[in-house]
């Protein structure tokens, strides 16, 4: 079936023999477009009011590229709001853009449902030396053959400056000039589709960048005090006026899912979202994102710390119909385990094994316990929501980059534990992530890096070095003095991916180990598709843990020592025994492989009895396979 036209309502939509203008400014009495002359002058065209505070109309001759501000009463001229591009930056004039003149090859991709993905989330400029879109490109033949089925991209709506985390925002539907040109931005999702992959966007909805967004020129409804915010004014979801915030938000959306044919939107931080209106914004924006696609899947991530199971339980069952979630618990309590960080968040969670089992069992740990923490409850029951739901990762650019110093885990955890780790990641039942370099144990940090004019930077360089100063370590002000500065150039140059590390060691076995994993999840019948029945996930004394996967034609069991040595008897485990029926077991991978590094200890694997007898020498993993026993 094919796609419902789409057909935007805001910006500049070029047509036969002019383009329409249409933009919201409920407080001014006139709204003029400025135009600037491809042959030099400025033409100005005054905008008819449309009602409710909405000024439109067409302006012939005026096609794509052509540049153009807008006139607020006697005021600015100010870019769009709806910019479809801001190729001086977000403080110059917008360009008109058609999205329709861009050929697509790929019509027949269908996407890829929750069930299939397996996520990889870089950022477009320290991605790749160039850190552009045309070069991130050229890297999807090795991430396809990684066996990673969808990346993601930090946000790419422009920002102030040369570099950004893309948090900063300001331009929300133009893509970042620095990074390319919309039609790169298409060729790059063009190219991903071909190669079978799909792209995820991440978006911002719960604030604008500190600098260039002109948002508050057009119209005050779009923020308020309602509520409060790290940002300031929060969104105004659910005030006066919120009716038509709302609908930019859904627009910005839907743009990017029809003019870019994203596959899917990442929230970020939807707790931040606060909103009392009796139809939740989100609920609304899945509806309206799901209900204008067909033909193909499109899905809608939350980012959100409270463990709630109704953003992603159906709308029939009284929940907000979201796809899946970014669940932190699992990261969070291996870290505890694997690097002893017990500050901040990191209070709540034991690390201990047993609290790892249980994560993996439920989603998240946190299900109405008290959190130290946060000072409440946290989180909610989230039984029957299928594992896919949940996206769970080891590293992703929020739990390195918000280190002071920008480490990866394996920067601070021996690898033979970062590959035991790896290990059971990549055989969840849940959705895992891998954050960029990841994979190949990539030297280089993911540090905090901004490009804001001086004072701002100023003080976004304070702020981050004030931030780190409840923490022990970073007590004294000239320990936070070596904090790199966000502004500095080098600090996002260092963040920059190094790839001839892949042809190196230890890289090279890292990577090898990620492409046998991602091979064997979609392989393997007990790693494909949704998880039906209980997880099996159970403590091994202090620092083991067995997981089972099963399918109708093989068991799989996921043995891993994440500390020190051990041995350990699965007969043990009460779901084993008696299981004789479902024949030999043997090894189907080990973390310790000489595949994967160049001074192996492989742990001892008996497999003569009814169960596996295991004997760690160091931490390491175990993949062991087996056929079915019987119900």
């Amino acid at each position: 079936m094919p796609e419902p036209p789409w057909r935007p309502t805001l910006g500049a939509i070029p047509g036969d023999g002019g383009t329409r203008f249409r933009v919201w400014a409920p407080e001014r009495r006139s709204v003029s477009v400025v135009i600037e002359r491809a042959e030099g002058g400025i033409l100005r065209a005054s905008l008819d009011a449309a009602g409710d505070g909405y000024f439109g109309g067409t302006v012939a001759g005026v096609a794509a590229g052509a540049r153009y501000r807008y006139a607020l009463d006697d005021e600015g001229p100010f870019p769009d709001p709806a910019s479809r591009f801001q190729p001086d930056g977000v403080h110059g004039p917008s360009e008109v853009v058609d999205p329709a003149g861009f050929c697509w090859t790929d019509q027949e991709w269908p996407g890829l449902p929750i069930d299939a993905l397996v996520i990889y989330e870089l950022h477009v400029g320290a991605f790749t030396a160039e850190g552009t879109f045309r070069a991130a490109m050229d890297r999807l033949p090795y991430l396809r053959d990684l066996g990673v089925t969808a990346i993601e991209l930090m946000p790419v709506a422009d920002f102030p400056g040369s570099r950004n985390w893309g948090y900063d925002g300001a331009a929300l539907f133009a893509p970042a000039r620095c990074y390319g040109t919309p039609d790169d931005l298409r060729r790059l999702v063009d190219a991903a589709h071909r190669h079978g992959l799909a792209v995820l966007l991440d978006v911002v909805y719960n604030h604008v960048g500190p600098d260039g967004a002109y948002l508050f020129a057009f119209s005050p409804w779009y923020f308020t005090d309602r509520h409060p915010s790290p940002w300031g004014k929060s969104v105004n979801l659910d005030g006066p006026r919120a009716t038509d915030t709302r609908a930019f938000l859904i627009e910005n959306a839907l743009h990017w899912i029809h003019e870019y044919h994203i596959d899917g939107l990442r929230l970020d931080a939807t707790h931040a979202m606060r909103d009392d209106s009796a139809q939740p914004f989100l609920a609304e924006l899945a509806a309206r994102v799901h209900g204008g696609v067909s033909g193909r899947q499109v899905a809608i991530i939350a980012e959100d710390d409270r463990n709630l199971a109704h953003l992603v339980r159906p709308v029939e069952a009284g929940g907000y119909g979201l796809d899946a979630v970014w669940a932190d618990d699992f990261h969070h309590e291996v870290r505890r385990a694997l690097a002893g960080d017990h500050d901040g968040y990191y209070l709540d969670y034991s690390g201990t094994v047993g609290d790892i089992a249980t994560t993996i069992r439920q989603g998240w740990f946190f299900t109405g316990q008290h959190s130290t923490y946060a000072g409440h409850a946290r989180g909610t029951d989230p039984s029957g929501i299928q594992p896919r739901r949940f996206v769970v990762c080891l590293q992703n650019h929020d739990q390195i980059g918000n280190r002071a110093f920008g480490e990866r885990l394996h920067h601070q955890v021996d690898l033979a534990a970062v590959r035991a780790v790896t290990v059971l990641l990549l055989t969840l039942p849940q959705t895992p992530l891998l954050f960029m370099g990841q994979e190949w144990a990539a030297s280089s940090p993911f540090l905090y890096f901004t490009d804001h004019h001086a004072e701002l930077g100023r003080l976004v360089t304070e702020g981050r070095r004030r931030e780190f100063a409840r923490f022990a370590v970073f007590s004294d002000a000239g320990a936070r003095e070596r904090i790199p500065d966000p502004q500095s150039s080098s600090t996002f140059e260092v963040s920059k991916l190094r790839w001839a590390e892949l042809a190196q060691e230890p890289h090279a076995g890292m990577a090898r180990l990620h492409r046998a994993l991602l091979e064997l999840r979609l392989r393997e019948p007990a790693l494909l598709g949704a998880q039906t029945g209980p997880i099996v996930s159970e403590a091994l004394g202090a620092d083991g843990l067995v997981m089972l996967r099963a399918s109708a034609g093989t068991t799989l069991a996921i043995v891993v020592c994440l500390k020190g040595h051990g041995t350990h008897d699965l007969a043990a485990l009460p779901v084993l025994r008696g299981a004789s029926a479902g024949g030999p077991w043997h090894v189907l991978l080990t973390s310790e492989s000489p595949e994967f590094t160049a001074d192996p200890l492989a742990p001892d694997v008996d497999v003569s009895g009814d169960a596996p007898l295991i004997r760690f020498r160091r931490p390491s993993a175990v993949v062991l396979a087996r056929a079915a026993w019987p119900e």
